[in-house]
């Protein structure tokens, strides 16, 4: 029998190459999202092997209506995000930061909260955190607090769920919808990050499904943050 992989937040981006590249490898997959027109293109593109189901991370209830619909899984992939919590430090407001908060740290949490009624023994969790944790950037402190948040649970989460495997990636600068906020610079900003790599270029939803997929199918990895940079963290900082 095929694995089966839930990944909350698998509309767009990492969390849709994600789903393409577990159901091109056999596995049976499910995405969340909150929008049903974006969950049906999701699935279309996924293919036979994908489903949708529409559900808010960010609601207990709803999460654990989910797993109680899906049943027993596999693996589940937890890449919620939201859009608040970059900007410079002086002008962070609490309420940015507090929607940061709740839309990734807590909205991860709670989904994994929720995963464990269904998660298998052998099973696997994988956060979806960010390299700016773990660079020195001007403007993403409140960035850096939530993705480092995450990043700090996993070690001691591999050893109070183990069996259950618990990791997480970390990517750098990936060319997704998440920056179109940046309008007409959007371009400049994503080119000055190329410019920072050692491989000269921002990463690809593609790239960190490949390093999802690893966490998943190495089952002697746990309590590992996995960072995929580009190398970004090699070289001086960039400022912006």
């Amino acid at each position: 029998m095929s694995e089966r992989v839930v990944i909350v937040g698998g509309t767009s981006g990492i969390g849709l190459a994600t789903a393409v590249r577990l159901a091109a490898s056999g596995r049976e997959v499910v995405v969340t999202g909150r929008t049903p027109e974006r969950l049906e293109r999701a699935v279309k593109e996924i293919g036979e092997r994908g489903s949708g189901v529409v559900a808010d991370a960010r609601d207990p209830e709803a999460m654990r209506d989910l797993f109680a619909e899906v049943g027993p899984v596999d693996h589940v992939v937890l890449n919620v995000s939201g859009r608040k919590g970059a900007g410079p430090f002086r002008s962070l407001s609490p309420d940015d930061l507090r929607g940061a908060l709740e839309g990734k740290l807590i909205a991860q949490v709670v989904a994994a909260q929720a995963a464990l009624a269904a998660l298998r023994r052998d099973g696997s969790l994988t956060f979806v955190a960010a390299a700016s944790a773990n660079n020195a950037l001007a403007g993403v402190a409140g960035l850096a607090a939530v993705n480092g948040a995450i990043e700090s649970m996993v070690p001691g989460l591999a050893v109070e769920l183990a069996p259950v495997r618990v990791n997480a990636v970390s990517p750098g600068v990936v060319d997704t919808e998440w920056w179109d906020w940046l309008g007409d610079d959007r371009q400049g900003v994503l080119d000055g990050f190329a410019a920072a790599t050692t491989v000269g270029r921002i990463g690809t939803p593609a790239d960190v499904a490949n390093a999802i997929a690893y966490l998943i199918e190495t089952g002697y990895a746990t309590g590992t943050v996995l960072t995929v940079d580009g190398g970004v963290r090699l070289k001086p900082s960039v400022q912006s």
